[in-house]
């Protein structure tokens, strides 16, 4: 039998506490909706950014949050994806570049204090909402910087959209190992579950309560579990549990957010950079051998005692080493 790869046993872990999750949300059918009922009534908004000037964007699907800081050539950060994520992992970052660039940081479609309607969510979806921010609220040759799972759609937009993109700089990027943006049957049968009202409902809770992030947030994320603090947990908790947040952690977790980025990052003709944690686990460091084997061009930076996240775990290095990156000239 074949060996998984990190991200192929991360997946089929993630299956499994979802499927608890499942089992677990049909053993009763009253006292699962009364504990998901309670659940939304206790869950806190998030609170107000302290960074940046607050801004929103009308978009066709629904109001953009987004936040800028800075002035000088423009730089668009798009977070990763996972339970609690949004645009406050870049903040001791985007504080930093906003000291030569015009820092632009969004919440995505689905995500953090952005809208978040009932829709099927799609990988489509985020690329055309990335041009639009390039379009409508950048209105310049811009760099992008991703994280995670939207790395592989600044790719995408980069390669197709050269005149709207001067570089790319991605962190922990996914989507070089990915051969088709569909789900496989069991995802597909999962994603279905996590949708309906109640046992889906049940199942992410059970995912996103406050024991498990903080489980997933020390093993998954941070190379340093001291990272890890109250604050943390419960900012994660929130974002996990602001009204409609489920659809857009469940199609990720069931793979409908998926992009495989091979094609458009083999005809990528803006410069690229890669930054990886050494301590990643999925996407772990070995895969970046596979970016640098399409995109030989490319330069890599190594953060040691780092994760997934090594722009919100080492930001001062991650700058450090960014900055020459973005501020080279370009055609």
């Amino acid at each position: 039998m074949a060996a998984f790869t990190p991200s192929e046993e991360q997946r089929r872990k993630r299956r499994r506490r979802l499927l608890q999750g499942l089992a677990l949300g049909g053993a009763a059918v009253g006292l699962p909706a009364l504990a998901n009922a309670l659940v939304a009534r206790r869950a806190r908004d998030l609170d107000a950014p302290v960074w940046g000037r607050g801004h929103t964007y009308s978009w066709r699907l629904g109001e953009i949050a987004f936040r800028r800081l800075g002035t000088g050539e423009p730089l668009l950060l798009l977070h990763s994806f996972g339970p609690g994520h949004d645009m406050e992992e870049w903040r001791a970052a985007a504080e930093r570049l906003a000291t030569s660039h015009l820092v632009i940081a969004v919440d995505l479609l689905g995500w953090g204090r952005s809208a978040k309607p009932s829709l099927a969510y799609d990988d489509e979806i985020y690329i055309q909402l990335i041009v639009d921010l390039l379009s409508d609220v950048v209105r310049d040759r811009a760099s992008l910087l991703a994280a995670g799972l939207p790395a592989a759609y600044a790719v995408q937009v980069a390669a197709d959209h050269p005149e709207m993109v001067r570089r790319i700089a991605l962190s922990v990027p996914s989507g070089i190992e990915l051969h088709s943006d569909e789900p496989d049957l069991k995802d597909a049968v999962v994603h279905r579950l996590l949708r309906l009202p109640v046992l889906g409902t049940s199942a992410l809770n059970l995912y996103t309560s406050r024991a498990a992030l903080e489980r997933y947030l020390q093993n998954e994320v941070f190379a340093n579990p001291e990272r890890v603090d109250a604050a943390t947990i419960e900012h994660a908790y929130r974002a996990s549990h602001q009204p409609g947040a489920g659809a857009a952690l469940a199609a990720y977790l069931a793979g409908y957010l998926n992009h495989p980025v091979r094609e458009p990052l083999g005809r990528l003709a803006v410069p690229l950079w890669i930054g990886w944690g050494r301590n990643a686990s999925a996407p772990a460091v070995e895969s970046a051998d596979l970016w640098l084997q399409v995109a030989p061009q490319a330069e890599l930076e190594i953060f040691n005692n780092a994760g997934i996240l090594p722009h919100a775990e080492r930001p001062a290095r991650f700058v450090q080493s960014l900055l020459p990156f973005l501020e080279r000239k370009t055609r």
